[in-house]
């Protein structure tokens, strides 16, 4: 599948470019590093009023908001050295869990356009230069929808798949908890799961966090973005069955226990320059992460990954930085069927590397309908979901 390039403005490169140039001494023997050319980026598209960027505080653990542009004059190289350029930014997008089922695949059903509730985000997925989703639902041709009526069981169509594909999604983990939903008369079955498996594929997008086997669902799936290799490991944490968990003989998805974080992240780091944890974790609809969480969350940081990305409250948790990692402990829903406001209410986590670096981070909120259509916040939603991110992060200090 083909990668967008990056969505950030020439002047904020610029200005990163003499930032890391001034901050780092000039080691023996090595040029000092120039500004990063800036000839092929791309326009930014808008954003919304109060996105939220931050850089990992030094030496306080506390978010500082970056300018919205910069400029900066290039610096010239030394006399007798040979010029050099910054390593390229790389953005990652993550969203929070894709549900096309219930409501929303009453909907798609409805209308025939499976690409509805992607169409005013897509242009922000597609900005990225990879974007990551989490599937809780399956898609198969062997389930009867639900309709729009409450019910745990959540199915929907192959089609599901190919409009991810077309809103930009590259990766979806699918370490959740519904996915092996095979509709209300069956329950959890495996025909479903793999299918799921199947049509994810088949459209181009990677799938992690589960297989055929324990050994599968554990393995890091690798990307090279601007010559870095990022690798991405998930598990899940599920309340429901046990049947969803992967063993060494069924198939499932990675479960989250100490000795599989410890496992998955070292083969994540045998093969990767930057290491991605993704779990599937925490109470449904509580505001703070859970004392299980937090602790899940000090295991994975001591692992040595760069980037904790966490999903399955349906609402937005904060982030905490642990030993100088960040972790996002929930992103909350981007496409469901739920009415209260706050499982309406997500965020998009935009990460940038510079070469194997974390650089920053950019919070965009989003608001999602009834049907699953997802658009951008408006300025009251924005500010509510800042407001309690902010004041959640300030907590957990």
């Amino acid at each position: 599948m083909s990668l967008h390039r990056i969505i950030f403005t020439l002047p904020v490169v610029l200005f990163f470019g003499l930032l890391l140039s001034a901050c780092q001494p000039a080691q023996a023997g090595l040029p000092t590093p120039q500004p990063a050319s800036a000839d092929h980026l791309l326009p930014s598209p808008s954003l919304p009023a109060g996105a939220l960027s931050a850089t990992e505080p030094l030496p306080a653990a506390t978010n500082t908001a970056l300018p919205a542009t910069a400029t900066a004059s290039p610096v010239p190289s030394p006399t007798l050295s040979p010029t050099a350029t910054q390593p390229p930014i790389t953005t990652l997008l993550f969203t929070g869990i894709i549900v096309p089922a219930r409501c929303v695949q009453a909907a798609i059903d409805e209308t025939g356009n499976p690409d509805h509730p992607y169409e005013e985000i897509a242009p922000v997925i597609q900005a990225a230069d990879f974007a990551v989703g989490v599937l809780n639902a399956t898609m198969s041709d062997q389930v009867i929808h639900t309709g729009c009526v409450r019910t745990y069981q959540l199915v929907g169509s192959p089609q599901n798949a190919d409009a991810a594909a077309r809103a930009g999604f590259d990766m979806m983990s699918v370490a959740t908890n519904h996915i092996k939903d095979c509709g209300m008369m069956k329950g959890w079955c495996d025909e479903t799961f793999f299918d799921t498996l199947f049509h994810l594929k088949r459209v181009g997008i990677l799938t992690v966090g589960a297989g055929a086997n324990e050994d599968e669902a554990l393995q890091p799936v690798v990307v090279t973005l601007n010559g870095v290799r990022f690798g991405f490991v998930a598990l899940g944490d599920s309340k429901l069955t046990e049947t969803v968990f992967a063993t060494a003989t069924n198939p499932g998805i990675a479960y989250l226990i100490e000795e599989n974080i410890r496992r998955a992240a070292q083969a994540a780091r045998q093969v990767s320059d930057v290491v991605i944890f993704m779990p599937h974790w925490g109470s449904e609809d509580m505001l703070l992460p859970n004392w299980i969480q937090r602790g899940q969350a000090r295991i994975i940081a001591s692992t040595g990954v760069d980037l904790v990305i966490g999903t399955h409250p349906h609402v937005v948790q904060p982030m905490q930085w642990i030993d100088g990692i960040p972790v996002f402990y929930s992103l909350g829903n981007f496409i469901f069927d739920q009415e209260l406001n706050i499982n309406q209410q997500g965020i998009i986590v935009v990460v940038r590397f510079q070469g194997a670096q974390f650089l920053d981070y950019e919070i965009l909120p989003t608001l999602v309908e009834h049907d699953g259509r997802v658009r951008l916040a408006d300025e009251a939603n924005t500010a509510e979901i800042l407001e309690r991110f902010e004041q959640g992060s300030a907590q957990l200090k």
